[in-house]
């Protein structure tokens, strides 16, 4: 069983890929937060700007296999067939991502990538790892293709994650009341240690999901 809170088909808007069409598969739940907004500051993450409370959401629902789940995605798809790419997110999706849906996913032809706080292991077989790390949690997927850090974060410092094994290293402003402010810090950041490069969340500055 999957539960899913939207399934919907549209451009990546931050990070290593951004520009790329995709079908974003939005899991519910999270283990960093219950997503109840009474307890956000009492959460381990508590500056989410995502809804994945639920499955009432667009196509969500609960999904009783992999093949149902990966038709659905699927059918979303109606570009060029060797382009097919999935996001894989949440809340955190690897609590529910297992091997099956990955490999049911590769056999429809899809390229999966997963957006993780990266306190579970991903399965080896999907495509491309993003880690989005959150202070005062337990790193334990090390190594990928990205690792994106909202920043600031308290207790949760860009030189703690430099000699994880990432191909790519991105920070990308907090968003909320302080925005031009933590933008600012950000852009000095990677200014001073180049290392680290600028994401932006272009999906909200063009006004796309």
């Amino acid at each position: 069983m999957y539960l899913i809170k939207e399934i919907f088909y549209t451009i990546q808007g931050e990070g290593a890929r951004t520009g790329r069409a995709a079908v974003f598969c939005r899991f519910a739940g999270c283990n960093l937060w219950n997503g109840i907004e009474s307890s956000r500051n009492k959460a381990v993450c508590n500056f989410c700007d995502t809804d994945f409370v639920g499955t009432n959401g667009t196509l969500g629902g609960k999904y009783k296999t992999a093949k149902e789940l990966v038709e659905i995605i699927n059918s979303l798809w109606n570009q060029e067939k060797k382009f097919k790419y999935v996001v894989l997110t949440g809340g955190e999706p690897l609590l529910q991502v297992n091997d099956e849906l990955v490999d049911e996913l590769h056999n429809f032809g899809f390229e999966v990538a997963v957006e993780t706080n990266g306190t579970i292991k991903a399965p080896p077989s999907i495509d491309w790892i993003c880690v989005s790390p959150k202070s005062n949690s337990k790193i334990l997927q090390t190594t990928g293709n990205e690792l994106k850090l909202v920043f600031p974060q308290k207790d949760c410092q860009p030189c703690m994650f430099e000699e994880m094994k990432f191909n790519h290293f991105y920070l990308q402003a907090m968003d909320g009341l302080y925005i031009s402010e933590n933008i600012a810090k950000t852009v000095e950041y990677c200014k001073l240690n180049p290392l680290w490069k600028l994401s932006v969340q272009t999906h909200k500055l063009i006004g796309i999901r």
